[in-house]
């Protein structure tokens, strides 16, 4: 497959806290970078159209224009109307007011929407910690969990993104109960936060119950190994359901070292002896990854006529 390296693209990843754009050069350069706190109020997220359309305009001399804008949304896609269907860490009224043609009238140049996870997967698979490798599975554990999967060099999706892991169940009993059940529940900052609460411990985030828990504090101790067996046990079902050659672990808190390192020593103690353990590794890009991803995003997104 052919990239134009010199292509500049408008990446935007929008999360439930902070949106952040910047121009990537095709060949993964970050050129510039600008980020600010989501807003959550309701009607059209205009804050969002105005940091995009503003870092647009702050190509460096030498550089071609901008000649697109890739979105990453922490939801499902539906990549055939372009349109985000649902995100839980964003304003309710977002989806309906998020899709590729409106935001394209908004900031006049092509707009293409596309699942955080996916653009983070293509990153990591092209310029991280994947990239030596043909078939790759990203995982982000942060305020929620999600992944992504490139194999052989194409993006696995559908007419809608896949990869939603998050919302898949691992307790079914808990879920047959109408009670914390998926991986989302069980495994990610946002579900450490409400089992710290049900805890009488306030609403403390993933890196803090990680910080007390480093600390023995025997709560948060509790909090912590659950999550981390949960998270495990959704990375053995990613293992097995697509048997990918390395899953990259991104994400804030499965880049923390002592979740990262907790998190493969569980995957591995359970892994089947009949088949080869899948080799985790931390990702590499960071926070830039679905930023970097929407590089190949673009190109990809050409080849499949969309």
């Amino acid at each position: 497959m052919i990239f134009d390296l010199e292509e500049v693209v408008v990446a935007a990843d929008v999360g439930g806290t902070n949106m952040r754009v910047a121009l990537i050069r095709g060949d993964g350069t970050v050129l510039s970078r600008r980020e600010q706190p989501t807003p959550h109020n309701v009607g059209v997220p205009d804050e969002l159209t105005d940091l995009i359309s503003s870092t647009a305009h702050l190509v460096p001399a030498g550089e071609r224009s901008a000649s697109r804008v890739v979105v990453g949304l922490p939801g499902p896609i539906d990549y055939r109307s372009g349109k985000l269907i649902w995100a839980p860490h964003l304003p309710e009224s977002w989806p309906d007011q998020l899709s590729e043609s409106r935001l394209r009238e908004e900031i006049g140049l092509p707009v293409q929407l596309a699942n955080d996870a996916d653009l983070a997967a293509l990153g990591e698979a092209y310029f991280g910690a994947g990239r030596k490798y043909r078939d790759v599975a990203y995982v982000t554990i942060s305020t929620g969990y999600g992944a992504g999967f490139v194999f052989d060099g194409q993006l696995l999706h559908a007419t809608r993104s896949l990869g939603e892991i998050g919302h898949t169940i691992i307790d079914w009993m808990a879920w047959s109960a109408n009670l914390p059940a998926t991986l989302e529940d069980l495994a990610s900052g946002s579900g450490m936060t409400r089992m710290a609460v049900e805890r009488g411990l306030g609403a403390l985030s993933g890196k803090e119950i990680n910080e007390r828990a480093h600390r023995e504090d025997p709560e948060a101790l509790q909090i912590w190994e659950r999550a981390v067996s949960a998270a495990a046990a959704g990375i053995f079902n990613v293992a097995n359901a697509f048997s990918p050659e390395v899953i990259v672990i991104g994400g804030g808190l499965g880049l923390q070292t002592d979740f990262f390192l907790a998190l493969e020593e569980t995957f591995l103690r359970r892994a089947s002896s009949q088949i080869p353990p899948t080799p985790l590794v931390p990702a590499a890009l960071g926070d830039d990854a679905g930023l970097i991803g929407a590089t190949r995003w673009t190109a990809l997104s050409d080849t499949d006529n969309r």
